[in-house]
């Protein structure tokens, strides 16, 4: 899901205003399907063909306090034999007693590898292929004021990494080169009081979570990943909306390839090819300001930055990388705030990127 990145205008203009006239026409907690033919071009997978489907809904018809759950799903196959089929979602529950989040998905994914760590050489990578199935059901219980516990899960199975062998996979010994599977399951505390699903314009998130790997769940690899993310959504004027997010992604132990810290993608740091940067710990920090233009359209600016490093002492503020850009964004439900996004992003050296989604960054 991460890899989408420019879409053709001409099927959102053909197709997408059908879709989203009829959408708000409905009852808010009436359920909405918007399907989206796909023709892709992005620095990852070069140009792709597939589809993208979106579904908004209400578990319970009368429920007024829950938000309003989704699912979206995609498929694309590249001219570079690239074939991704995802499905994320969240589900609200009656009052929002119980939310349920989950990402499945299967890859197949001719990559690029630059190495380990901040200062890889600006080339071309090196080139490698993996194949792996990937699932990860979190559920959170509401405590009251807003606050969630929750248990994450997570499980990886790498089918396959074909590579240049004594190239930098071997030279760095690079722990998931060969195949391996991986399950993981944690502990999450959640703040989040947004008053909307996809497009909030006020309220806070801040999510705190760890989640462990060991021998004992048939993980083949022993660590433990910890992340914070904080954001915060401030109206300025209007419908002009300023979002803000701090985000940390950090691990302990044999960390394998899948699982590194990675920089870059169409929700962090949009402007680098995602994995750019690897390894065991990544920060980024952005903002966007969101604003709008003409009925459904309306138009973004955004910047970050961010580092990877080894260690958390190593973060250094001399080699720190930065992104910034600007899009558009195109209303497929003005109930519901479900924006189409088109970005581009500019990073550091020669890294940029076009990428459009459904749903914003963050």
């Amino acid at each position: 899901m991460r890899r989408l990145i420019l879409i053709s205008l001409l099927t959102l203009l053909c197709y997408a205003p059908a879709k989203a006239a009829n959408a708000d026409s409905s009852k808010k907690n009436k359920a909405q399907l918007i399907v989206l033919p796909v023709v892709a071009k992005s620095i990852e997978t070069s140009w792709s063909f597939g589809a993208a489907a979106s579904a908004t809904f209400h578990l319970f018809k009368h429920d007024t306090i829950a938000r309003t759950s989704n699912l979206q799903a995609l498929s694309l196959y590249s001219i570079k034999r690239q074939f991704i089929v995802a499905v994320t979602g969240t589900q609200y529950f009656k009052r929002e007693t119980y939310i349920l989040s989950e990402q499945i998905s299967y890859s197949y994914f001719p990559d690029k590898f630059w190495g380990l760590g901040n200062k890889t050489p600006d080339s071309a990578g090196e080139s490698y292929t993996f194949r792996q199935y990937y699932f990860t059901p979190h559920l959170m219980r509401n405590l009251g004021s807003d606050l969630y516990i929750g248990i994450p899960l997570e499980i990886q199975k790498v089918l396959s990494v074909d590579y240049k062998h004594g190239g930098d996979f071997d030279k760095q010994n690079i722990a998931g080169r060969r195949p391996y599977f991986i399950a993981g399951l944690g502990l999450s505390f959640t703040y989040d009081d947004r008053n909307n699903a996809f497009a909030p314009d006020k309220g806070y998130f801040a999510q705190v979570y760890v989640n462990h790997f060991d021998h004992y769940l048939g993980s083949d690899y022993v660590y433990t990943n910890y992340v914070i993310d904080l954001r915060k959504y401030i109206t300025i004027y209007e419908r002009q909306v300023l979002a803000l997010q701090a985000y940390t992604f950090n691990n302990t132990g044999n960390v394998p390839l899948r699982s590194l810290a990675s920089f870059g993608g169409n929700n962090s740091m949009r402007g680098y090819y995602d994995g750019r940067y690897k390894d065991k710990n990544q920060f980024t920090i952005q903002a966007e300001y969101r604003l709008p233009i003409y009925r459904r359209f309306g138009a973004v600016v955004f910047g970050g930055v961010g580092d990877v490093s080894h260690r958390i002492s190593d973060y250094r503020l001399a080699d720190l990388k930065y992104s910034y850009g600007g899009g558009l964004r195109f209303a497929l439900n003005r109930t519901e705030r479900l924006n189409l996004r088109l970005d581009y992003g500019i990073g550091g050296g020669r890294n940029h990127g076009l990428y459009l989604q459904i749903g914003e960054a963050f």
